[in-house]
Parts: structure tokens; sequence; C-alpha cells
């Protein structure tokens, strides 16, 4: 068994980053607009939503794929082409 998932966008990028690299980029207001939950609305903190997002699994699942759709390469606000 191979530890590479080249299909995989999110293989070696941990929870924490994906939460903070969305904070980042569409702030608190803007992402609990985007992901309906009160972790993102009720005073957010990285801290707590990690704690919220590794206990629920929809959750979770929608803040990973608003990370795919926003900094993926087809994306017009994702990373450049090398």
């Amino acid at each position: 068994m191979s530890d590479q998932q080249p299909n995989n966008p999110l293989h070696g990028i941990t929870l924490e980053k994906v939460v903070t690299k969305l904070v980042d980029h569409y702030g608190w207001e803007d992402l609990s607009a985007y992901i309906n939950i009160n972790c993102f609305k009720s005073d957010p903190s990285i801290k707590s939503s990690l704690k919220f997002l590794r206990k629920t699994q929809w959750a979770r699942d929608k803040v990973e794929s608003l990370y795919i759709k926003t900094f993926t390469e087809e994306s017009p606000w994702g990373r450049a082409k090398s």
C-alpha cells in the first residue's frame, strides 16, 4: 500500500490548516454565510471550530468541500500553476 494519494486534494493538509486558510480568505462572517454552523457564528475561534469539526463529520465534509472549491487549481481564487 502506498502513502501517496494523488487524487486526494486534501492529502497532507491538516484540518487546522484548512480552517485557518478559509478564515484568512473569507473571514468568520462570510465563512458562516457559506457554512451555516454555530462555531463560525457565535464567538468563533480556530480552536473551538476544530473541536466541533473533529466530532461532526457532516460539518467537516462541508468545510473540506468549500476548501477544495476555493483553493483548487480550477478555482479562479486557487493557487497559481507551477
